[in-house]
């Protein structure tokens, strides 16, 4: 369930769109808290080991990596999703950039004046060539929840995300049932 809540929640931010708030709200469950969930419920409710007996199953550090990708890996996902239904193709004039991070930003604005929220990021064709008074060719989201990107070919994560959600699934199972198993057989000593 939190593998698939973490999925879902990173994918419907965009598709829906989901006000910022929200969103925000959504992406912080589907990134930190659901893949920490899958980890804490087996490991702190279901034992009944005393601490100095408790055995950490490693199996369950892969449920938190792949919790984790599957809500950045699932945004972007929706992002394309949200693109591919409501997007729009724009010419559109770099504003302002911002390379003060690790990643540079540029805020765009349509050959009509009108801003394009959010603002392109670098790997989406920020890149450093540009600079501010550039003209790109961007696919925006008229809603403003999906990110633009000047890239025509959008590619389908949905292999990786099957992947990292029966990878999560799979080993939170295996985690889970093993360490029930070794609780049951240590539960008396």
């Amino acid at each position: 369930m939190c593998a698939g809540g973490s999925l879902g929640l990173a994918w419907l931010g965009p598709v829906v769109p989901l006000p910022s708030p929200v969103g925000g709200v959504a992406l912080l469950l589907a990134w930190i808290v659901l893949p920490l969930a899958a980890v804490l419920v087996p490991v702190l409710v279901l034992r009944r080991v005393p601490r100095k007996r408790r055995k950490v199953a490693w199996q369950f550090l892969f449920p938190v990596v792949a919790g984790v990708a599957l809500g950045v890996f699932g945004g972007e996902a929706g992002d394309q999703a949200a693109l591919a239904e409501r997007g729009t193709w724009s010419d559109a004039v770099v504003v302002r950039k911002d390379d003060s991070g690790k990643t540079d930003f540029c805020d765009l604005r349509t050959a009509d004046g009108r801003e394009i929220s959010p603002a392109l990021s670098e790997g989406e064709g920020c890149g450093e060539w540009v600079t501010a008074g550039s003209k790109l060719r961007v696919r925006y989201d008229p809603a403003g929840v999906a990110r633009p990107t000047t890239d025509e070919e959008t590619g389908s994560e949905a292999g990786l995300l099957a992947v990292l959600f029966v990878l999560a699934v799979g080993m939170g199972t295996w985690g889970g049932v093993r360490q029930s198993r070794w609780d049951r057989e240590h539960v008396g000593e």
